[in-house]
């Protein structure tokens, strides 16, 4: 058996919380390979929306385990608030959700390093969530962190305070900067007693040996290419690889293991903070697209930048992953447009680009688009693709041919209900 990989294609907000609770029926295990509480996955079902930020996607499926991998960050704080909003819906959490042992903590010291170290950026602020994530993949790479299994440990108070002294010391730079880490620390420490009690895994073991007796797994990458440390708008990037790669290192399985990548982008474009973003909208349709997308972060609840869908990005995304199957979401935001617009290459200095530069965020970069015609109807009760407007699978089959890639799913709605299937997903 394969680790099959779901993750996003643009700047985060795709829609993948919502493909991989479709999917999950389909498979035995969903895990989460990078990122932390800065991601918000939304999930909508029986009229209920549900935003989950650590836990994997799966978590509301009988019978299907989740793993938090390896190269997710907890903030036992937030986590232990996940899992109040799941006890209703009585999931057997000790059962049901495993955590890897080598994922790395989030200590209140973090967050509040994040959020010094933001506002001294002033004008130039990445537009970090301030959840303390860049901080903790630091002293992960420092050689500094402290992990899951580290809580078990008779010497962990030591080892925090060590690392609390550390950063306590660093925030004495920041000389505007003041705080009160007791106000942090109790709870903190409260929701650590929590964690201990939920099971925890040597979990690259675990997943290894699953696929040795033919169960099948799901990886969920969490933010979006683009904003991969490596290959995304940097430094207007994430702290982690959030590509495919991302997943041998995230959980532990070798790249011989990986399956199907199935690569999830908007119908349009959008992102949340700084950095470039070639299509965006100044005008009453970037406006028209927040209002119909209900575009504001699920984790920030911060506005999302909109513009038209980028297929120099696409692209450049697709061949990042080695995506083998697409789908594509919020196809009913663009309902009310007569002309949609899709730019097919960049101009710059000149010259026709049609993939993303290295140096994206310092030139000038102008978008050249293509108009096709909109489908300027609702979407939101079709019960199947073939039911569709002609305009949308015109759309669809524009797409398909530029990208190379079969787009298997054409969302037109956040219940999970609202789940087109064009071609046989994985």
């Amino acid at each position: 058996m394969k680790v099959d990989v779901l993750l996003g294609l643009q700047w985060g907000d795709e829609g993948k919380g919502k493909i991989v609770d479709v999917l999950t029926p389909k498979y035995d295990i969903i895990a989460r390979f990078q990122g932390g509480p800065n991601a918000g996955h939304t999930l909508e079902f029986e009229g209920i929306k549900h935003v989950l930020h650590t836990i994997p996607s799966g978590i509301f499926r009988n019978d299907v385990l989740n793993v938090v991998g390896n190269g997710v960050v907890i903030d036992p704080v937030i986590f232990n608030q996940e899992l109040d909003k799941l006890r209703p819906f009585n999931i057997n959490l000790k059962e049901r959700l495993l955590i890897s042992k080598k994922a790395h903590l989030i200590l209140p010291t973090h967050r509040l390093l994040d959020a010094a170290s933001e506002a001294a950026k002033g004008k130039n602020k990445i537009g970090s969530t301030l959840k303390g994530i860049g901080p903790t993949y630091m002293d992960k790479t420092g050689r500094n962190g402290l992990r899951v299994g580290d809580i078990f440990s008779p010497n962990f108070e030591k080892k925090y305070r060590i690392l609390v002294e550390k950063h306590e010391n660093i925030l004495k730079h920041y000389s505007n900067y003041k705080y009160d880490l007791s106000e942090f620390e109790k709870p903190w420490l409260e929701a650590v007693a929590k964690l201990k009690e939920l099971t925890v895994i040597d979990s690259e073991q675990y997943l290894n040996d699953a696929l040795k007796n033919g169960k099948k797994i799901l990886a969920e990458g969490a933010q979006g290419t683009l904003l991969d440390i490596d290959f995304g708008t940097y430094p207007f990037v994430t702290s982690s690889n959030t590509v495919t790669a991302g997943t041998c290192t995230g959980l532990g399985v070798a790249p011989t293991k990986i399956g199907s990548v199935i690569g999830i982008f908007k119908a349009y474009c959008t992102r949340v903070g700084s950095g470039p973003f070639p299509t965006e909208l100044h005008d009453e349709d970037g406006e028209l697209i927040r209002k119909e997308g209900r575009e504001f972060g699920a984790t920030t609840g911060r506005p999302r930048r909109c513009g038209w869908i980028d297929l120099p990005a696409l692209k450049y995304a697709i061949m990042i992953n080695g995506v083998t199957e697409l789908s594509m979401m919020k196809a009913d935001v663009l309902g009310p447009f007569e002309k949609i617009k899709v730019c097919t290459h960049y101009m710059i200095d000149g010259e026709k680009v049609e993939y993303l530069p290295y140096d994206v965020t310092d030139l000038e970069i102008i978008p050249v688009y293509e108009e096709l015609e909109g489908w300027n109807c609702d979407l939101t009760a079709l019960n199947s693709y073939d039911d569709s407007p002609r305009q949308l699978k015109d759309y669809v089959t524009y797409l398909e041919q530029n990208l190379g890639v079969p787009i298997s799913v054409v969302s037109v709605g956040p219940d999970r209900k609202q789940t087109l299937s064009n071609k046989v997903l994985v």
